[in-house]
Parts: C-alpha cells; sequence; structure tokens
C-alpha cells in the first residue's frame, strides 16, 4: 500500500465531512483504518449561535454588563454596534482550510450567514466556524495557528 501523506489527509477531511464515523481499507500491502471518536461534539460549531445582544443606539447598558463592544464615530453620534463571532470550543484557530490555501476571509470581506469564517481544530478534527450574521468584516481577532478558548472572540463583524 503506497499511500502518501496528502492522500490519507484527503481521506480523513473527506470522512470527517460525511456521515461516516468508521472508515477501513485492507489489502495485501496493509491497512488503513480512520475512525469519528463519538464522544466529540463535532457538529457544535457549524449550529452554535453566539448569544451576543445586539443594543440599538438609544439603549443604554451599564460598562461591565456590554457583551459587544461598541465603535462609535465622531462625525456621526449614532454608535454602530459590531457582532462578535467566538469560538464554540477549545482549538487551535486557522484562518484557511490548508496552509497554501487563501484565507476564509479578510478584514473588509462582506460575508452571508452561514458562510465559513475559519477552522478550529479540536481532537484532530476540523470544525468549521459559520458567520451567524450577514455583514462585514471589521476586525479578525486571532493570529493564524493560534490556541483559542470556548467563547473567545474570533471576528468583528458589522452587521448589515
Amino acid at each position: 500500500m503506497n499511500l502518501d501523506i496528502d492522500v490519507i489527509r484527503r481521506l480523513v477531511q473527506l470522512i470527517d465531512k460525511s456521515g461516516v464515523t468508521e472508515f477501513e481499507y485492507e489489502d495485501d500491502s496493509g491497512r488503513i483504518y480512520i475512525s469519528k471518536k463519538h464522544d466529540v461534539v463535532a457538529a457544535s460549531p457549524v449550529s452554535y449561535t453566539p448569544q451576543v445582544q445586539q443594543a440599538a443606539p438609544q439603549v443604554t447598558t451599564s460598562p461591565d454588563s456590554s457583551p459587544a463592544p461598541a465603535k462609535s464615530s465622531e462625525s456621526d453620534n449614532s454608535a454602530t454596534v459590531l457582532h462578535e463571532i467566538k469560538s464554540p470550543i477549545v482549538g487551535t484557530f486557522y484562518r484557511a482550510p490548508a496552509p497554501d490555501a487563501e484565507s476564509y476571509c479578510k478584514v473588509g470581506d462582506r460575508v452571508t450567514q452561514g458562510q465559513t469564517l475559519c477552522i478550529v481544530e479540536a481532537m484532530k478534527l476540523m470544525n468549521e466556524i459559520e458567520s451567524d450574521v450577514s455583514g462585514t468584516i471589521v476586525k479578525i481577532l486571532v493570529d493564524n495557528a493560534k490556541p483559542v478558548e470556548y467563547g473567545q472572540a474570533l471576528f468583528l463583524v458589522k452587521p448589515d
């Protein structure tokens, strides 16, 4: 069996994106066995909806209770509320699907609800993190290949 590491990576990615939980291939030269662990929550990032309250400009909050950062312009008296996209799991943040691939998004890009923004790798599973709002990426808060914590803000998005 002469499978190089790229073929094995592609097999793992295909199985990860499919509903298959186990894959096995065997011939005279060797055996490959790939299994998804059932105790790992891989579906959560896809269906995760951060619980961020978007306040209308006329609503006031106490300084320590505001979950979404506000950005105000001195030339405009109304505040623009930025939406935080947070990590639903602990893992490693990746801006692109592969080291040699383009980033899913960059500052200034317009994104739609459900669009993949990044990957958070946890326990060798690549979890796609999707935007839960449509808008424009204002800031990417995490450097590529850096660890992230549960609930850590990854992106700031100016909603449409």
